[in-house]
């Protein structure tokens, strides 16, 4: 099963690295597909520790899908690494495989740590919607152009009768950014 994340990463300088990731759950073991060429990518292979962040709010998802936010973070408490300060529940992980045979790597990973920081909200129609805007948004080289204005004029549709301020502050960044990606329709 496919979990959407934030996953937290640390580079050579301490930098940290906030992407969107959806990962492959499991309750030891998490499977991590980045693509070589990201700085998820690099950060994983220089500390070979990440942080797996699970949060209900879609605007921290909309922003590092189309940005490279900093957001407030705290210290991990078993890696090298940071936890979100908006955060649910987060895993600490450290990797045991690595497979780069794709262009996405297939990294799998341990679980040596896991927290707990708030009740999981949940995900409500409009949430849903935003965070497969966000998904729809790191894929604006990969996609026609047809097919991400006419997904996100659907997903605009829920978002306009189900969602709170969060969320359509979430999608209309995104709108935003795919229309000056792709142009407006």
């Amino acid at each position: 099963m496919i979990i959407e994340s934030i996953l937290t990463t640390t580079d050579a300088n301490g930098q940290v690295n906030c992407a969107p990731m959806g990962v492959e759950w499991g309750e030891e073991l998490i499977v991590i597909k980045p693509f070589q060429n990201t700085a998820t990518y690099r950060n994983l292979m220089a500390h070979n520790t990440a942080v797996v962040n699970l949060t209900d709010n879609v605007l921290l998802i909309a922003q590092s899908a189309i940005a490279s936010p900093v957001f407030p973070t705290r210290p991990a408490v078993r890696i090298d690494g940071v936890v979100l300060q908006d955060v649910c529940s987060w895993r600490e992980v450290e990797i045991e495989t690595i497979d780069t045979h794709e262009p996405r790597a297939r990294i799998a990973t341990r679980v040596v740590y896991r927290g707990f920081a708030r009740e999981f909200l949940g995900f409500n129609r409009a949430r849903h919607a935003v965070l497969e805007a966000a998904i729809l948004a790191t894929r604006t080289h990969i996609l026609p152009r047809e097919q991400i204005l006419a997904e996100f004029e659907r997903l605009q549709v829920i978002v306009d009768k189900t969602a709170g301020a969060q969320e359509h502050e979430a999608m209309q960044l995104l709108t935003d950014y795919v229309y000056a990606a792709v142009g407006a329709p």
